[in-house]
Parts: C-alpha cells; structure tokens; sequence
C-alpha cells in the first residue's frame, strides 16, 4: 500500500475521530455547565473511569491488536469465508465473556470501589455505587463496538467506527438538557441511563455495514479454528498489557479521590482537552497503519520486510511529531484560554478553569511520548509480539505509582500548597512514567528492524516553531481588549495556528509543506 493510500486512510480516521471528538467536548461543556466541579461531576466521572476497565480490556485497543493482524491477513489472502468465520467466533466468545464480566462486577461493585475510590465515603460513596451499576451493561455493549471497529477498519471502512460515538455523546448531551430541572444528584442518574442507550446506538449504527462486509457470519465458537487460536494468543497478551495500563489510570483516579473534592472532575476534564491531539494524530495514525503493517509483515520479518517497517514507522512518527509538538506547548503556554473557551459557563468558574489548566499542562509533559508510543505497540502488534509491550508497560505502571504517589501526595504538602493541587503532579509524573515506556520500546525496536524516530534536527526545528508561535500567541492574548473566553481564543488560537505553520513551512519542514500543497491543490491555488 502506498503511502498516499496509509494518509488518507488516516485522514479518515482523523476524521472520524474529530467528528466524535467535536461532540465530545460538547458534552464535556454541557457537563461542566449543569456540575462544574462538584462533588456530583466527581461521583460520574470516577462511576464512568469503573466499567470503562472492561471496555479498555476487552475492546478497541485488544481487539485491534489481536484481531485485526489475522482477519486482515485473511483478507489480503482473499480467503473471505475463512475470514468471516473467524469474525462470528470471536463475537461468539466476546458475548460469553462480557456477559460473565458484567453479571460478576455489578454483583462486585461495592468492592471495587474500595478500591477505585477510595476516599469515597458516606452519601457519595452510595450513589457511586449506584451509577457504576447503571454503566456497567452499556460498557459491556461498547465491547461490541469494538468488534465492528475491527472488521471496518481490516476493510478499510475506517470514518464510520470513529464517527459512531457521536451518537453516544448525542445521547448524554440530550438527557442532561431534557432532565437539567433536576438537582444534581437525580440529574447523573439519568444521565447514566442515558448513557447507555448511547452505547446502545453506537454499537447499531456500526452492525448494519458491517453484516453487508462479512455475508457469511454466524455465532458459532470455534476453539479447534487455528485462526481463533491465534487470536486468542495474542488476545490474551494485549488483554494483560492493557489491563496494566489501566491498573495505571485507576492508581491515578484512586490516589486523586483523597486529593478533595473537585480533583477527579478536573482531571477528567482536562482528559477531555488531552485526547484530543492524542485521538486525532496518535490513534488515528496508529490505527489506519495497523491492517497496513499487519499485511506487510506477512508470516516473518525478513531484512526486506524489516527496511519497510522501519521507513513507515518513520515516516508515521514525523507526522505524529507535527502536530503533536504545538499541542503539547499549546498546554503549556495557552492553556487557560484553552480551557475557558471550552467549558468556562455556569458552575464553571475562571477559578476552575486555571486549575484545570494546570492539570492539563502537567498532561502535556508525556502528550508525545503516548503518541509515539500507540504507534510502536501497533508495530510491534503487526509483528504478533504482545509480550514485549506488556513487560514495558509493567515498567510504566511501576513508575506511575511510585512517582505519582511522590508527586501527588508528598510534593504539595512540602511546597505548603492545597492537597487539590497534587492531581498537577499526578498527571506530570504519568508522563514521565510514559516516557521512560517509550524510550524501551523504540531501544528494543531498533535492534529488530534498524534504527526509527524523529531526528534530532527536525524535533528543535518543531519546538522551535512552536515556542515563537506561543510567544506570538501570549503577545495577542496580553494586548487583546477584555473579550469573552470564545472570542479571545479565536483571536490567540488562530495566531499560535498560523505562526506554527508560516514557521514550519518556512524551516521546509516535509510534512508541513505536504499538508499546505494538499490545501493549497484542493481549493484550486497551485
């Protein structure tokens, strides 16, 4: 496949996941609008962060890494019966599974929240409870989801798998604003009925395409198919590394439940700003390179096919670079203009919005090496290695504990500054954590296909080019008329945006100068 052919696929899953993005910021501002940073706004986000562990265990990122390197193979094979029964076997063994799963954690609830939040007590703790027991089935659907994600993606119908939770994020938007009468304690009870409608309705709208992509599907498990086998290997692998990563996040939500009230909602919320870029360039790259590295790699890893590796694994990480870099600054050095334009309303306050800006800087400190890294795990993935990202990723959530209980409890208590301010430390020292997971994959990838990354060169030409555009950005923002939030960071935004790329364009940097000659070609100038 060509490289032309590799960026539109991740054009289109950018796309997508910009669509669902787009709505999922406007649910997180409708939220912080009707709960700003309240004890309720901690109660759903802690409840939601609970059974999204089954769905990041057993959904996108696993079933990606398993699953798509053999239906994909299959595919290119033009071995389409085989291909769509393994697609029934597995949907056969993810509906045994999540149904046991489900039943068992909201049975276990009460007992993983001694665990998940525990500083969690009394009335708040109840209704934690209540919600996570509310969720836990409509996360189990969100599973299924991720199956459709898979053969969409192996057939390269790639906008629709990352456009569908706009109709999740729909239908949360829509119950808090037909229920916003309500106090807030009885308003996120709807909400999470309305929740799970929405994961309900994403996993409709994928089944429909994907029924006319695989004719000859049926439910039937299938333990003795060599391929179901193979899946199931690799399934098992990249379930355990993911579980570790998300043992990471919830040591991070647990040690922020004892930093006060308003530290998990302001996390959450600064989550919501942090996935963005993260979505858009990591995922996106990541995920259309996938079946195309899974096709590549064939049944070995060849000198040939180990050169072909290493350039397009290069060529992804310069992108990624590019737009990931200005995000990372723009956390820095604009975050609160940031912040405010997004969810500055109602029970949002600007006092909220500097906090949660501080968060979102600490986020910044690992923003590149978690893009980098999705896209090391998917080549490792494409080479059927599961085992070397799990022992990296217990690496990362050692360091994550240690350094994020440092961080969060120790270091504000040493400065003489609020407990609230440690969630700045915890999402710092989870970046440096990503870091050091980085750094051990690419060491250990280079000794396998040759050397990969962004040169030296090209990295300070970046950061060059987005420090003078922050510095012109902070110039508008400090001489700019008192305007509301949206109209000040249209003015600052638009500024940071179009000096990173006059600087970008005038350093001739390769994928800068690609993406303006697209533009410029498409609206008809050059």
């Amino acid at each position: 496949m060509t490289k032309e052919a590799g960026r539109g696929h991740a054009l289109l899953v950018g796309a997508g996941i910009l669509c669902s993005r787009l709505f999922g910021l406007a649910r997180q501002r409708v939220f912080s609008h009707y709960f700003g940073l309240s004890d309720a706004a901690d109660i759903f986000s802690a409840a939601l962060r609970v059974p999204n562990f089954l769905q990041n265990l057993f959904g996108e990122g696993v079933l990606s890494a398993s699953f798509i390197p053999v239906y994909a193979r299959l595919l290119a094979q033009h071995k389409q019966e085989e291909a769509d029964r393994l697609a029934g076997a597995i949907a056969a063994a993810l509906a045994l599974i999540i149904s046991v799963i489900v039943a068992l954690g909201v049975l276990a609830t009460p007992y993983l929240l001694w665990l998940i939040a525990p500083g969690y007590t009394g009335e708040k703790r109840e209704l934690t409870i209540l919600i996570v027991r509310i969720l836990f089935p409509g996360t189990g659907i969100l599973v299924w989801s991720a199956w459709c994600l898979g053969i969409l993606n192996s057939h390269h119908k790639f906008f629709l798998s990352y456009a569908a939770p706009v109709v999740w994020n729909l239908s949360m938007i829509l119950t808090m604003l037909f229920f916003r009468h309500l106090d807030a304690n009885h308003l996120i009870v709807y909400l999470a009925w309305g929740t799970v409608l929405g994961c309900l309705l994403q996993f409709l709208v994928q089944l429909g395409p994907v029924l006319k992509l695989a004719p000859n599907m049926r439910l039937k498990l299938d333990l003795r198919s060599m391929h179901v086998r193979q899946v199931g290997g690799s399934f098992l692998g990249v379930a355990i590394g993911r579980g570790v990563v998300q043992i990471s996040a919830f040591v991070d939500q647990a040690i922020s439940t004892l930093l006060g009230s308003g530290a998990i909602a302001g996390m959450t919320t600064a989550s919501s700003i942090n996935l963005l870029p993260v979505s858009l360039f990591g995922m996106a790259i990541s995920a259309s390179e996938l079946p195309t590295l899974s096709r590549m790699v064939g049944e070995d890893v060849d000198e040939d096919v180990a050169a072909k590796l290493s350039t397009r694994l290069n060529n992804g990480l310069e992108r990624i670079a590019f737009f990931i870099v200005p995000s990372s600054m723009a956390f820095f050095a604009l975050g609160n203009v940031v912040v405010a334009a997004l969810y500055q309303s109602g029970a949002f306050t600007s006092k909220d919005s500097y906090y949660v800006w501080a968060i979102l800087a600490g986020s910044g400190v690992g923003l590149l090496a978690s893009t980098f890294g999705r896209l090391y795990a998917s080549t490792y993935y494409a080479m059927r290695d599961t085992r070397t990202p799990l022992r990296f990723a217990i690496v990362r959530l050692f360091f994550t504990a240690v350094l994020g209980l440092a961080s969060a409890l120790l270091l504000p208590g040493m400065l003489g500054i609020s407990p609230q301010w440690g969630a700045v430390g915890l999402t710092a020292s989870a970046g440096v954590a990503g870091w050091i997971e980085f750094h051990l994959l690419r060491q250990k990838l280079n000794k396998r296909i040759g050397v990969t990354g962004v040169s030296a060169v090209m990295m300070m030409k970046l950061w060059g080019a987005a420090g003078f555009a922050a510095l012109a950005a902070c110039v508008v923002e400090h001489y700019l008329p008192l305007r509301g939030p949206i109209v000040t960071a249209m003015f600052v935004l638009s500024t940071y945006g179009i000096a990173y790329f006059g600087m970008t364009y005038a350093l001739r940097i390769k994928v800068c100068v690609d993406v303006l000659g697209k533009f410029l070609r498409r609206v008809g100038i050059g």
